[in-house]
């Protein structure tokens, strides 16, 4: 089984790849972004991918959300996986002599509070751990990457600080994806289910009348996200997660109301969740 994931080697990507995917068999291909990895599963080179779609602290990672649907791709699983992001430096440098601060966007924005304190000035790279190699190669002492202890001891860099993050339960949730039609997957005793909800109309109160047909069913739902449709300006749709077997009959009800209302529906997944 051919399986993708953000690299290079010493990602928060690989360690969750490789704690997720325990098969000695894998064949790993890393990529450099993550839309490299979604449109690998969508042009069917690799078998699975596996992408961060939500942090506890910064939320949605838009980039995900849109890949998705962009590769129309499939959500087989979800994986929590606890972050821990760290300062690393060169040999010689020392917090006092950072100026610059490497790292992934997603990265970067859950270290705000850090970098406001610090003063430093911030450069996105595609990984915390394409910024790390970055620093060991260019042996800059001014600058540091925020990234993961693995990435510490993959390219021989020194923690400077042990814990930069806002909040100290961070988590990220990433996403097992494949390309195949959800009419195929086993849909037995899955737990959860992500839907993509167009509005039929666009009319004032829209949303609250797609979350009534929920609340009504007793449907939990534990991630709403809109994003623009990119047709035209001012319209969207919502990626809508429920705690609901798709094989369930309040799921198929909750379905069919939507669609006699006039919403397109779509199903993007129906997973179960892991914690590692």
């Amino acid at each position: 089984m051919k399986v993708a994931y953000l690299g290079p080697h010493g990602s928060f990507s690989e360690e969750a790849a490789l704690r997720t995917f325990t098969d000695k068999d894998v064949d790993w291909q890393l990529c450099g972004s993550i839309l490299e990895v979604l449109e690998a599963v969508g042009d069917r080179k690799v078998d699975k991918g596996i992408v961060p779609i939500e942090n506890s602290i910064e939320g949605t990672i838009n980039i995900t959300a849109d890949g998705l649907l962009a590769n129309n791709l499939f959500i087989e699983s979800e994986v929590i996986f606890p972050v821990s992001l760290k300062l690393l430096v060169n040999e010689g440098a020392s917090l006092e002599t950072i100026r610059e601060v490497w790292s992934i966007s997603p990265a970067l924005a859950q270290c705000k509070d850090f970098i406001k304190e610090s003063r430093v000035k911030t450069k996105e790279f595609d990984s915390t751990s394409s910024a790390a190699k970055a620093l060991k190669e260019q042996g800059r002492t001014d600058a540091g990457a925020i990234a993961s202890s693995a990435a510490a001891r993959l390219f021989g860099l020194k923690i400077a600080n042990d814990s930069v993050q806002d909040n100290g339960e961070n988590h990220t949730r990433f996403l097992v994806v494949g390309k195949r039609r959800p009419d195929v997957l086993p849909f037995h005793k899955r737990n959860k289910v992500m839907l993509l909800i167009a509005p039929g109309l666009d009319q004032s109160g829209v949303l609250s009348s797609i979350l009534n047909v929920f609340s009504a069913l007793s449907i939990n739902l534990t991630w709403i996200e809109s994003r623009p449709t990119k047709k035209r300006l001012g319209t969207y749709h919502f990626f809508i997660e429920a705690e609901t077997g798709m094989d369930e009959a309040k799921t198929g009800k909750a379905l069919t109301i939507l669609r006699a209302f006039g919403h397109e529906v779509q199903v993007l997944g129906s997973y179960d969740t892991s914690r590692l």
